[in-house]
């Protein structure tokens, strides 16, 4: 996913857009003649815990359909293949719009099995707009900085005054890039894809996404199927909800996750001390959260920093035990520094969010029309907020840019796909940040397409996670093509079980500052944690 917690995967309305952006039928014979582009040239850029990487940089037009205008440069990685059986290269993308992709390639090369990993070239790559890539964009430094405003507005005055803020930061990426923002968006970026696949010499593709990857695979797969070879998607975009409805949805799904970690806490109560009943402990958090409205803790978390603090629960329960600590040393010892420090951790905004966070406006925004009446906006908002109130109104305002965006849309590409090789679809059951049904009609747009899900499993990015069922089937997939098929009319192909829950962490002992398991580890390559 995105940088720090409050970028989430974002959804949108099906708002009728203004430009086409994929013909019916697979691009490729009315497309613009690329032109040459020069072989890459990797250096070393190796670190203590991936010492094979390497590193190179690629112009790519900024205007996919002008080749000969002004270009933008990605920034790659690259952990070379070692073995003499080479299946081509593996790019990696961990989500977003707005993840940096670079650390990702060292990652997955070490937790493929050697075997496998040995025969690809892994690449990692910054998006355009993102990390290295230049131009990196930062609309409005400091947009995150607290204390904001509550996210839950408290009358006419509040709200105007959010969206005053939202209008304002639409307004600065306006300014400050207008000549780019026309090209920030998903379809210039699978654009860019094709031109890495270029450079490197190779006729197609190996892909894993993870999250808005997922999304970005799709559109890459119905762009060019026939350049795609293998492509394994992790916890799936609904393309059905571009993107003001998958938020929607998001904002039900995270206020059901948020339940679960209540339900968790209070059978933790021996060690937390906030009750058993998950009702009365969940009743205790919003108590904290009233409190925080009047007395920031350490001066800077909010109500609404608080919900960026324990949003990150929601993508991963190896979080739960730590933010536990930080809410029983609240409530129940009048202790704010665990909460302060959990904020610094899991919810704080830095220079790597706010680029994060300008890509992600504008390629959410770019990608597919929003509602641009704000009276829309407001009758969902508290519609939601009625039944879901745990982070409604934070990801309303952490999307509002796009009624204001000042880039026209596009519409919504149709990725569905009957001419792509197996594509293996990995998704957890009970994902808030892509919900499960996301997978299901991935599943069914992509023809031949496998489903494999982790029954029970709530945490987002589920392979290389530590689920060795799951790791197994991508591994066979990657190393042979071969992807597990349901007998009968089962639309789900195979079945993992989720890993067990997190232990509860003493009162009395420090978290560790980063914990080695490889859940962890996954999620803050995707973003959740620095």
């Amino acid at each position: 996913m995105t940088p720090r917690a409050g970028m989430l995967i974002a959804a949108g309305a099906l708002v009728a857009g203004t430009v086409t952006v994929l013909p019916a039928a697979p691009a490729g014979a009315g497309e613009p003649t690329p032109r040459p582009l020069p072989p890459l040239a990797w250096t070393g850029c190796a670190t203590e815990a991936y010492p094979k990487l390497q590193c190179a940089t690629l112009k790519v037009p900024l205007n996919h359909d002008d080749p000969a205008g002004r270009t933008v440069t990605l920034a790659l990685t690259r952990v070379p293949h070692t073995a003499k059986t080479f299946q081509g290269p593996l790019l990696v993308n961990p989500g977003g719009p707005g993840g940096s992709g670079r650390g990702m390639a060292g990652y997955v090369a070490a937790s493929l099995p050697p075997k496998v990993a040995a025969e690809y070239d892994v690449i990692g790559f910054d998006p355009r707009g993102v990390g290295k890539s230049e131009p990196a964009l930062d609309c409005k430094p400091g947009h995150f900085a607290p204390v904001r405003p509550d996210s839950v507005p408290d009358g006419a005055a509040s709200e105007r005054l959010a969206v005053e803020r939202a209008q304002s930061f639409a307004e600065a990426c306006g300014k400050k890039y207008a000549d780019v923002l026309p090209y920030i968006d998903t379809v210039s970026t699978a654009r860019d894809m094709d031109a890495i696949r270029r450079a490197l010499g190779a006729p197609k593709i190996n892909y894993l996404g993870y999250s808005y990857g997922t999304y970005l695979g799709a559109v890459y797969a119905r762009l060019h199927p026939d350049r795609v070879r293998r492509m394994a998607l992790d916890s799936v975009v609904n393309p059905h909800g571009v993107w003001y409805e998958d938020n929607i949805a998001q904002d039900y799904a995270f206020d059901t996750r948020h339940k679960d970690f209540m339900a968790w806490v209070a059978k933790q109560d021996t060690v937390y001390k906030l009750g058993t009943d998950p009702a009365a402990v969940e009743a205790a958090w919003y108590r904290m959260r009233d409190a925080l409205r009047a007395k920031p803790a350490g001066g800077k978390v909010g109500p609404g920093e608080l919900e960026d603090t324990y949003l990150p629960g929601g993508y991963y329960n190896g979080y739960w035990p730590r933010l536990a600590k930080a809410f029983s040393a609240y409530v129940n010892d009048a202790d704010a520094a665990p909460l302060t420090e959990a904020y610094e951790r899991y919810g704080e905004a830095d220079a790597a969010a706010d680029n994060g966070y300008s890509v992600y406006t504008s390629v959410q925004c770019r990608d597919a029309g929003w509602p641009r009446d704000w009276s829309v906006w407001r009758k969902d908002s508290w519609d939601v907020h009625a039944k879901a109130p745990f982070s409604t109104w934070n990801n309303a305002w952490y999307n509002a840019p796009c009624a204001f965006w000042p880039v026209e849309s596009l519409t919504p590409p149709d990725v569905t796909n009957d001419q792509v090789p197996p594509v293996l679809i990995l998704q957890a059951t009970d994902d808030a940040a892509t919900p499960y049904e996301g997978g299901v009609a991935l599943h069914r747009l992509m023809r031949g397409s496998s489903l494999v899900v982790e029954e029970g499993g709530g945490n987002h990015g589920v392979s290389l996670g530590g689920n060795d069922c799951l790791d197994e089937h991508l591994a066979t997939y990657l190393a042979t093509g071969e992807v597990p098929r349901a007998e009968g009319e089962a639309e789900v192909d195979a079945v993992c079980a989720a890993l067990p829950e997190p232990k509860p962490e003493p009162m009395t002992r420090s978290v560790p500052a980063r914990s080695e398991s490889a859940g962890s580890a996954l999620h803050g390559f995707l973003g959740h944690v620095r």
